[in-house]
């Protein structure tokens, strides 16, 4: 079995006996992406708002962290992950909006023109390929706390340098597991897409835990 595919069914494996222990989380983070994508619709500087989930994404981080390595999960465990890692998801959360308001008004420009059109495509493909690094970028930066931001981009930047077919499979077969989501469910948020990919990210990037270390 690839890479990819150990960690989308690990990644099951995990939501299906702690779905209940992330439904919180995850419904808050959703809560407040949606409501960000509410506001930008009315206003599209309002996207920069996205910086405020950018705590509550490193808390579900943390918790698909300490599932992957530990094989449980409390409620105890999400809060920490709030208290711990609050700033650090400012500042990657400030990243990622400011990547994702670039994004949009590079899309908005070239698609003002019919000969720019193909420069469009270009910049939401290498915007989906950017959206995979954030998601490694964040694992590792949520996993190991200690590690300068400036480090864990890097390390991420090798891992995705390293596996790029198999880095490409997983953005692919999330971003089918959150479409498929969104369009399943009245309230997308409640569908417990987000954690899963973040499960399976964390299975993805990081090292296989012993048998010890998921006791």
């Amino acid at each position: 079995m690839t890479r990819t595919g150990r960690a989308l069914r690990l990644a099951l494996r995990d939501l299906y006996a702690n779905s209940w222990r992330l439904l919180p989380i995850n419904a808050a983070l959703g809560a407040l992406l949606v409501a960000v994508g509410v506001a930008a619709f009315a206003v599209r500087a309002a996207v920069v708002l996205v910086v405020l989930a950018g705590p509550v994404a490193a808390a579900l981080v943390h918790s698909a962290v300490t599932l992957v390595r530990t094989g449980n999960l409390a409620f105890a465990d999400v809060r920490e992950g709030l208290v711990l890692h609050w700033r650090r998801g400012f500042v990657l959360g400030a990243g990622g909006a400011a990547l994702l308001l670039l994004g949009v008004l590079a899309v908005r420009f070239y698609s003002r023109s019919p000969l720019l059109v193909p420069f469009a495509f270009l910049t939401v493909y290498l915007l989906f390929m950017l959206c995979i690094y954030q998601i490694v970028w964040w694992t590792l930066a949520i996993a190991e706390p200690g590690l300068p931001l400036r480090a864990s981009a890097r390390a991420a930047a090798e891992l995705v340098a390293r596996r790029p077919g198999s880095t490409l499979l997983l953005g692919l077969a999330l971003l089918l597991v959150n479409i498929i989501g969104i369009a399943a469910a009245v309230m997308p948020f409640l569908t417990l897409t987000l954690a899963y990919s973040f499960v399976a990210a964390a299975h993805f990037a990081l090292p296989t835990p012993t048998l010890e270390g998921r006791s």
